[in-house]
Formats: structure tokens, C-alpha cells, sequence
């Protein structure tokens, strides 16, 4: 499988400009703020978003300032939802390192978090960015229904297959259609290509979740502890086939140890054997599959070009990513 590296090469120029872009678009006049965003910007990630907003730009029509505004509003958005879901969630740590809030306890990450929705907002309205804006507040609407949604049923614990999509559809993969939208939007003002880009985006972020979802089954040797799912009392889709297929018995069986026994580590144990003996990871794998298709049926209908390319070896990287 090719690296990021290898992958990005075609926009890493444009990469670059769009580090030191992104940077600016984060500072502020009090110097707390300044020194939490600098050691925001210090541990960024792998830059995969930003990667998509350029990618589909290109595969649109030109890469121009404003693709870069709309990469920005992107990440200052999705940044001020990670800080948020970290005091939500309690976490004191993200990508390996001190979270904001185990360094500057909550308040302080609560309100970091709303300084980088303030300035992902007001970076759109000074340019008049009004279509980027309007893709990217969508998907945070999306995002914050799917999370809601997911814990209610977590309480229930009554997911079902459709139910899962939705969440998944809210949750993860309308951040990565935004990402997709708003590259077109940067390129073109057609709205039938601003929205099949968006389709796309969609059906990369399903792919790239159930992928997440399949590394809990301990599927690869990756960053993320094996079971956490289920401790959480998430049910993904490995687990809603294999309760599909149980007993009425054994499926009220397995529920109750996700419900009441998710902190002992051997019936987390059980019940991820559980569901890899019932088929669950290999149906999930086809699920991935079928959608990683379709977005590949929906890229098929651009041009050839080295930024189509790209979308298509991210969209391998996606599903075939080990962490």
C-alpha cells in the first residue's frame, strides 16, 4: 500500500503554503490562547482532510486561495470538535500526547474550542465564503445529531443496521463529504458536481469508519486498545451481524456483557471471540468493500488527472490504512 507521503506528492506544495495559512488563521492577540493553538498546530495529524479539500479542487477545476480558506474552516472546525469531544469523553490524551484539557483543565478547552469555531467562522465571512460556510455548518449539525444519537442508543443498546449507518453517516462521514463539497465549491459553482463530490466524501467516510470499527476486533496491530468499542458500549456492525445471527437467547446473553460487564477485560474478551467466530468481521469487511466501490464509480466519472488519482489511492488508503 503507498504512503501518505507518496500519495500527497502531486499537492504537497500546496500542503506546505497551507501549514503556515493555517497557522495564521489560528492566532490571537492573548498569549494563553496562542501558546494552547501553537501546541494544537505542533501535534497536528496526518493531514488527511486537507489532502481531501485539495485533491477534489484539483479534480474540479484550479486549487486558489479560496480552497485554502476552505481547508482552514475545515480543520479550525473539525480541531474545535476534537478539543470539545476530549472534555466530553474526559480523554487526557489525543494522538499520543496531553490533551488541552489534561494540560489546561476543562473550562480552558471548552472555551478553545469555541475560539476555533469563532475563527473558522469569521475567516468564511471576511472572504465571503458563504458556500464553503454553508457546507461545513451542515456537517457540524450532522456531526453533533450523529453523537447524540449514537448515546442514546448506547443506553438502550438497541442498534440496529440502519440505525448504525445513520450514526455513522452523521458522525464521521459528513465531515469528510464537507471536505470533498467545499474542495469543489472552491473550484467550480456547478452544484451538480459540488454534490456528487459530496456523495463521494460520504462514502469515504463510511468506508473509513466500519475500517475503524474492524481495528477493535484486533484485526491489525494498531494505536487503538483492542475492545475499546465495547467497553464504551458502542455497538458497531461486526457486532450488530453477529447478534443478528444469535438466539433470542444468546443474543440477550451477549447484551448483558456488553451492558453490565464492559469493564472486565474477559468478557470483552468473549465477546469480541464471539463475533469474530460469527462472521461479523468478514461481513463488515464486504460492507467497507461496497462502499469503497461506489466511491470509486463516482471518481470513474471525472477526467483522468493525477488529482483523480490521488482521491483514489486515498480512498485505498482509507480501507487498507493499519492504524
Amino acid at each position: 500500500m503507498l504512503k501518505l507521503d507518496e500519495i500527497k506528492k502531486p499537492i504537497a506544495e500546496q500542503l506546505d503554503l497551507f501549514e503556515g495559512k493555517f497557522k495564521q488563521s489560528m492566532q490571537s492577540s492573548v498569549p494563553l490562547l496562542d501558546r494552547i493553538t501553537h501546541y494544537i498546530v505542533k501535534r497536528k495529524g496526518k493531514q488527511i482532510r486537507p489532502m481531501f479539500v485539495f485533491f477534489a479542487a484539483g479534480n474540479c477545476g484550479l486549487i486558489n486561495d479560496s480552497t485554502h480558506r476552505g481547508a482552514a474552516l475545515v480543520e479550525l472546525l473539525h480541531t474545535a470538535t476534537l478539543v470539545h469531544d476530549d472534555v466530553v469523553d474526559n480523554s487526557n490524551e489525543r494522538r499520543g500526547f496531553f490533551s488541552v484539557n489534561a494540560l489546561w483543565k476543562n473550562k480552558v478547552a471548552v472555551l478553545v474550542g469555541d475560539f476555533l469555531l469563532a475563527k473558522g467562522l469569521s475567516l468564511s465571512i471576511r472572504n465571503n465564503d458563504f458556500k464553503l460556510l454553508k457546507i461545513v455548518s451542515e456537517a457540524m449539525e450532522q456531526m453533533s445529531e450523529g453523537e447524540l444519537l449514537q448515546m442514546e442508543k448506547a443506553r438502550r443498546l438497541d442498534i440496529d443496521e440502519a440505525v448504525y449507518f445513520e450514526v455513522i453517516r452523521k458522525k464521521t462521514a459528513s465531515l469528510i463529504a464537507s471536505c470533498c463539497a467545499c474542495g469543489a465549491a472552491s473550484a467550480t459553482t456547478d452544484d451538480t458536481i459540488i454534490q456528487k463530490m459530496h456523495d463521494l466524501g460520504e462514502k469515504i467516510g463510511i468506508a473509513f469508519q466500519i475500517k475503524d470499527d474492524l481495528f477493535d476486533f484486533g484485526i491489525d496491530d494498531v494505536g487503538k486498545p483492542v475492545g475499546n468499542d465495547i467497553k464504551e458500549k458502542k455497538l458497531t456492525l461486526p457486532l450488530i451481524f453477529a447478534l443478528k445471527q444469535s438466539s433470542k437467547k444468546e443474543k440477550r446473553y451477549y447484551i448483558n456483557l456488553v451492558k453490565n460487564h464492559s469493564e472486565n477485560s474477559k468478557k470483552v474478551k468473549e465477546v469480541i471471540e464471539y463475533v469474530r467466530n460469527s462472521g461479523g468481521l468478514q461481513y463488515a469487511q464486504e460492507r467497507m468493500l461496497e462502499y469503497q466501490n461506489q466511491a470509486f464509480e463516482i471518481l470513474n466519472t471525472f477526467p483522468e488527472s493525477e488529482y483523480r488519482t490521488g482521491l483514489q489511492q486515498l480512498v485505498k488508503y482509507t480501507t487498507e490504512r493499519k492504524q
